[in-house]
């Protein structure tokens, strides 16, 4: 049976949501939950970081930048540091860098990541970082290499405003059907416009208006194998001029 905890809203910024089967998280806003049920951290892994070229590019950049529609739980931010640290040389230095209109408060955070030992550590670190009442731009230096920026707030309106380049994108919002603000033709523009040549994204979604949308916008998109069955997923290059 489905257990469903309704988390009181503490404000209008606080992410709407519930909890199902102990420790799933669910947007009650977007009808969605946070992440895949089979399992979000591997998800993470295949989606974004192999769609991404990572963690191979790291190799060869002394400083890398990461885009993110939807920061959520934290669950992708936790799991390419991890990463990162595995393979990050001494003078290196990775900045992660996402957009959230609804960030969750640290206690919901510690809570959605608690089923994955892997990020143990760096779910910690995140949350024992993270302040009370995140809004405006939260910077947090998760070590002296890595560094965390989240834009609470619309996300086209943030990037707009941004001149920030980066090297990959995880485009990773709500579901297309649910949140199609989040896939739009402007949104992917911008994403497009603050990617460097030769930067990537990659996405589970497959949807044909976001992948017309990412073309149109300037990317080369490529299908590949989604995850845990999914047919499909999305990654691309912005091309080298």
């Amino acid at each position: 049976m489905t257990h469903l905890d309704i988390t009181p809203e503490a404000g209008q910024e606080q992410t709407p949501l519930t909890w199902q089967e102990g420790d799933m998280p669910y947007s009650t806003a977007f009808g969605d939950h946070f992440y895949c049920r089979t399992d979000g951290r591997l998800e993470c892994g295949h989606v974004f970081l192999a769609g991404n070229g990572l963690p191979e590019r790291w190799r060869d950049s002394a400083a890398f930048r990461i885009g993110e529609l939807g920061f959520g739980t934290g669950l992708n931010a936790c799991e390419t540091w991890r990463q990162w640290k595995r393979e990050r040389s001494a003078d290196a230095s990775l900045h992660f860098v996402s957009f959230e209109l609804y960030p969750m408060q640290a206690a919901d955070i510690d809570r959605a990541l608690s089923r994955w030992p892997e990020i143990d550590e760096e779910r910690k670190s995140l949350v024992g970082r993270w302040p009370s009442e995140p809004s405006g731009q939260v910077d947090i230096d998760l070590d002296d290499q890595t560094r965390l920026t989240v834009f609470c707030g619309d996300a086209l309106v943030q990037l707009q405003a941004s001149s920030l380049v980066f090297d990959a994108w995880y485009l990773d919002g709500f579901a297309p059907s649910r949140n199609s603000a989040m896939w739009s033709p402007e949104l992917m523009q911008n994403v497009h416009d603050h990617t460097c040549p030769g930067g990537s994204f990659a996405t589970y979604a497959a949807a044909g208006f976001v992948r017309r949308n990412l073309q149109a916008a300037g990317f080369a998109v490529d299908r590949r194998p989604g995850f845990a069955g999914k047919r499909e997923m999305l990654s691309g290059v912005r091309a080298i001029v």
